[in-house]
């Protein structure tokens, strides 16, 4: 039987060392605005459980008439054809389901973490998401992790073994201890064009770009698909970069979460400069400034109440499926929030502003459609001074205006956040992303 060939590298592009940061991307010829470098393929991938029945969980293609598993009933799948093809990853969850009931509940990285070691049994060999980097070589960066990230890594083994049994060849502790962290690491959140949490995934060869603050790349997903396009003019011998985090906060909060989650500070220009954390921490005019000291201790308490609601979402949002009410409670957090860091903060400072995020997330929960848009209206215009040129929180902000304005009949302003959404993200996604071709045709509707 003849083997399969190796996966070759993508055109333009090669794997090298990056001075000070290990191993990188580097492009080897101009790549334009806009160009797609490479795309990946996910090795592996899990659809999130809130999102089964509005997405296939073997694609991720969003469409109405999904056929169900018939076995846990849980499952849905565009055809036949996407659900064969799952099978050998679904099989690991579909008799638990049926066994456990309502008490099936591994957390999503549990879930991906056992389809990844089911693809290393099945498929041993290199494979087409693995062109430029191996799974097997991701960092885990296991000697930096303290106590609780120990422990948090144990609960999820220890998950692991409980819900999946049958189908499943375990490796031993230590090696699912450096599993669990490189997944950490390494792992990717697939998002829809609002940003809306579709699933979690495993992205080799996107694994490879380092981190900026300046990136020069964006990745977006079609279904399980990664594309990496430029965001940038990219010159030949530079290398390609990418951002692990959300780019809105100023740099020592960016830094804390890069240290945080993947173990480094970041040395890119703005983090040298500072130059944004000026406008970003922007204080509100008044006839008597506030001291040095009041700014701090508020910059302080924006960060906990940050924190708390973090927590407080997560633990509100189960309640939500079936209450409004918590929801309620969320808002008038976000509001009391607002109004203590309103007497120190400008609207378009980014505490401020992630406050005012969240609120209009609750709004849209609670399908208070104006409340929605007030909030989306005061975000809008500091989001496109504090983000990169064609960021995807810029595009998704004016998609959900445009999307609330034609709700609420205004069709005029509905369009133009509608065409400003569509001019961002033919550059991110490409003008051939089924997304942006579903925008176009709510145009056409309207």
């Amino acid at each position: 039987m003849r083997s399969e060939a190796a996966p070759q590298p993508p055109a333009g592009l090669e794997r090298f060392c990056s001075a000070g940061k290990g191993r990188g991307l580097r492009a080897r010829r101009r790549f334009a605005l806009g160009e797609l470098l490479f795309s990946c393929p996910a090795y592996a991938a899990v659809l999130t459980v809130s999102e089964r029945g509005g997405h296939c969980d073997g694609c991720f293609a969003r469409k109405e008439g999904l056929s169900k598993c018939g076995r846990c009933k849980q499952a849905f799948y565009c055809n036949v054809e996407c659900q064969k093809e799952d099978w050998p990853m679904h099989k690991l969850e579909c008799a638990a389901m049926c066994a456990f009931g309502q008490n099936w509940n591994p957390s999503e990285t549990v879930r991906l973490t056992a389809r990844i070691l089911a693809k290393q049994k099945i498929h041993p060999e290199r494979t087409q998401s693995e062109k430029l980097l191996a799974v097997k070589e991701f960092e885990s960066h296991l000697d930096k992790l303290d106590n609780e990230k120990r422990e948090l890594i144990q609960n999820d083994i220890a998950a692991l073994h409980h819900f999946y049994s049958k189908h499943l060849e375990y490796p031993d502790n230590a090696a699912l201890v450096v599993l669990f962290a490189q997944v950490n690491c390494n792992g990717f959140t697939i998002e829809d064009e609002e940003l809306s949490h579709l699933g979690s995934a495993i992205f080799p060869d996107v694994a490879l770009m380092n981190h900026s603050c300046c990136p020069n790349v964006i990745v977006t997903y079609k279904g399980t698909l990664a594309e990496v396009r430029a965001v940038k003019e990219i010159e030949p011998g530079e290398e390609v970069f990418t951002s692990y985090i959300d780019l809105l906060y100023p740099t020592e909060d960016r830094n804390d979460r890069l240290r945080d989650s993947y173990f480094f500070n970041c040395d890119c220009r703005e983090c040298i400069t500072k130059e944004k954390d000026k406008e970003k921490l922007e204080i509100r005019k008044l006839n008597d400034p506030p001291s040095a000291e009041t700014i701090r201790d508020m910059i302080k308490y924006a960060r906990n109440v940050i924190e708390e609601f973090r927590r407080a979402k997560h633990y509100k949002y189960i309640l939500c499926l079936t209450l409004i009410a918590p929801a309620c409670e969320l808002l008038e957090i976000c509001e009391l929030s607002l109004d203590k860091m309103g007497a120190v903060f400008a609207d378009s400072n980014v505490y401020m502003l992630h406050m005012m995020y969240q609120a209009m997330g609750v709004c849209l929960y609670v399908q208070d459609w104006e409340g929605a848009l007030r909030y989306g209206q005061k975000i809008i215009k500091p989001y496109s001074k504090h983000y990169p040129s064609y960021s995807l929180n810029v595009a998704s902000m004016w998609l959900k205006l445009g999307r609330l304005y034609m709700a609420l009949e205004n069709r005029t302003a509905g369009v133009k956040a509608l065409k400003r959404a569509i001019a961002i993200m033919e550059v991110a996604h490409g003008k051939d992303h089924p997304y942006i071709s579903e925008i176009k045709k709510e145009l056409e509707d309207h």
